[in-house]
């Protein structure tokens, strides 16, 4: 089993030992959506919706997310961030679909990119949350990692 960086000798789950690891400033980019129906999408924009500003609640949701991802992603280690910015887009072409895109940084051993998925992931949610007293029948997603940078892996670029 020592080829699995996440399991010890006895084949069981452990966290990866990072102590050896050089500090790097480290970003990821992640994105995801939320598709809403027309009524939604003028509540959103008008800031009508009953339960407050839907965008800036979500968006605060998302920061705590990033900060709180070792708590909710087992084998993640606790991470000192030192940026998180979340953005919104409307893409109303075909439909009314809310682009979510998170950016997050650190100076660290370790990647952020499960940072900024759950962070698109808990802002995703918190949209949901707030408008599912209008309708229920919203789509969310796909959510994916755009861009990473830093740490021996590389960058990498979808």
């Amino acid at each position: 089993m020592s080829d699995f960086t996440h399991f010890n000798e006895e084949g069981r789950a452990k966290m990866v030992d990072i102590s050896d690891k050089t500090i790097t400033t480290r970003t990821a980019i992640a994105q995801t959506s939320v598709e809403v129906n027309e009524e939604i999408y003028n509540k959103i924009q008008e800031r009508t919706m009953g339960k407050g500003d839907v965008l800036a609640v979500a968006q605060v949701a998302g920061v705590m997310a990033a900060k709180k991802t070792a708590d909710w992603i087992p084998m993640c280690h606790p991470l000192s961030l030192t940026g998180v910015n979340i953005s919104f887009e409307w893409d109303t072409t075909e439909n009314h679909q809310l682009l979510i895109t998170v950016e997050v940084k650190t100076q660290g051993k370790t990647g952020v990119e499960m940072e900024a998925l759950t962070a698109a992931s808990a802002t995703a949610l918190t949209v949901y949350d707030m408008c599912k007293a209008v309708d229920k029948g919203m789509i969310i997603g796909p959510t994916y990692l755009i861009k990473k940078t830093g740490g021996k892996s590389g960058d990498f670029e979808r």
